[in-house]
């Protein structure tokens, strides 16, 4: 499936569909996005996350230095800055997702738009244990590497980490009628079935009921999380018997295990509810927050078609006239804005990789919370706003403008003329009136502040 090629323009492939344009280098052929989606990703590469296992082993020395802390001054110290390391790495977790959505180009700078997307689908919050720091490498294992191939194995991926057990409670839930619920008494927590249900797959409204919920809630007891941070399936906890879900039964097999749980999910995943669902976001996300009806069909038929295959609704999305009318479109929310507006400045991504604890808070971390986005703090498990309303709240968009006047002079102490500045970050997508704007400017750092605060470089 081809773009519609008599609308497609560079400009929107680099802004719409990527993280920006950068000053000095052609805007992507919009035709080779969908090729630069499916080759390899060598900025994972380039810019590593700590992988899981390394988090855990972090979390379990800072548990083991909280329960040893009032053993002496010395072991207290030891903890305070376990503590301290652990909120400096989690801000370099933040400085490496940027560096790769600057350093990303064409489909490269696609699929990390896409991991921002499903990072959010599939929100975890860190709050306990080792999980405040593993977020990073939760997103890595389980949503870039299928970005561009079938939802259910993301969908598998993303409900069976560790992360998103630990998050939703899913290891303190067992079946009422298992050895384990007969001998303590009934235990079942729904939560991670009620959030597959209503935000993973098929969405509010889709016609699933309560009992849908619980039967989902019995099949996914026995999931559990080793004292090492790994995935566990503890049969003693399953609830006993098949449990019937939307019609079709599961479970029932005389030892469980998670072949059931899998076979689920995927039959989740290949619903036509769960695919006019998340057609219906990816459209909102990249398009309009009020995506026209017949996009998300298309792309939802090209869902069923396909057996889910993600890089071919993304192209269905793309083939649409509509994706490339010209014009702002989406707020784009703090982080997209911040990595696009290090790319208009032409910041290095290694310099962004590298850059110290204090300036990745003081750049990114402290503005992002002001905007609404706190890096790695959604409110809940349905993820950040999806409103554009809520990103331009007037303290949200006052922090917004702050950073647009303040950021580029503490980035680069020698800024470019706004005149040259204005093509480079928005070339032919500038109005008239910015340009103007811009070449008045009383000065270089108002100049491109004007033009980092326009709705035009604000929207996507």
């Amino acid at each position: 499936m081809g773009l519609h090629t008599m609308t497609a323009s560079p400009t929107l492939a680099a802004i719409r569909f990527g993280t920006g344009l950068r000053p000095g280098q052609n805007a992507p052929d919009p035709g080779a996005l969908l090729t630069g989606l499916g080759g390899a990703d060598t900025l994972q590469q380039r810019y590593p996350q700590d992988s899981y296992a390394t988090r855990i082993a972090l979390g379990r020395e800072l548990t083991r230095l909280n329960r040893s802390r009032r053993d002496s001054d010395e072991a207290d110290a030891a903890f305070l800055e376990a503590r301290r390391q652990l909120s400096r790495d989690v801000l370099r977790q933040l400085a490496i997702t940027l560096a790769r959505g600057v350093a990303a180009e064409g489909g490269a700078a696609l699929r990390e738009r896409l991991v921002w997307f499903w990072a959010d689908h599939f929100t975890t919050v860190g709050g306990r244990s080792y999980m405040r720091g593993s977020i990073a490498a939760y997103v890595d294992d389980t949503i870039r590497p299928h970005v561009a191939g079938r939802f259910s194995d993301m969908l598998e991926a993303a409900i069976l980490h560790p992360i998103m057990v630990l998050y939703l409670d899913q290891e303190r839930s067992y079946g009422p009628n298992s050895i384990t619920g007969q001998r303590r008494g009934a235990s079942l927590n729904e939560n991670l079935a009620r959030e597959l249900l209503e935000l993973h797959t098929l969405g509010v409204g889709s016609g699933y009921t309560q009992d849908d919920v619980r039967q989902m809630a019995e099949l996914l007891t026995g999931i559990g999380v080793t004292g090492e941070g790994e995935l566990a399936f503890r049969p003693n906890n399953a609830e006993p018997g098949p449990e019937v879900i939307l019609g079709h039964s599961f479970g029932g097999a005389p030892v469980a295990d998670l072949s059931e749980i899998r076979a689920a999910l995927r039959a989740l995943s290949l619903r036509p509810e769960t695919a006019r669902h998340i057609s219906g976001k990816l459209a909102d996300y990249f398009l309009s927050d009020t995506p026209d009806p017949d996009v998300v069909a298309d792309m939802a038929a090209v869902w069923m078609d396909t057996g889910g295959d993600l890089a071919q609704v993304i192209g269905a999305m793309l083939a649409q006239p509509s994706a490339w009318a010209p014009g702002p479109g989406r707020v784009k929310r703090p982080l997209h804005f911040i990595a696009s507006g290090l790319r208009a400045l032409d910041i290095p991504a290694d310099r962004i990789a590298s850059a110290s604890a204090n300036a990745v808070n003081r750049i990114a971390s402290l503005p992002m919370a002001a905007m609404g986005q706190a890096w790695q703090q959604a409110a809940g498990p349905d993820g950040y706003f999806d409103d554009d309303r809520e990103w331009i709240r007037p303290q949200s968009l006052a922090a917004r403008i702050g950073w647009a006047m303040v950021a580029p002079a503490e980035l680069r102490p020698r800024l470019p003329d706004p005149r040259v500045f204005v093509q480079g970050a928005l070339s032919d997508a500038a109005p008239p009136d910015l340009i103007r704007a811009a070449a008045r400017a009383e000065t270089r750092a108002e100049g491109i502040g004007l033009v980092l605060a326009s709705p035009e470089f604000q929207r996507s």
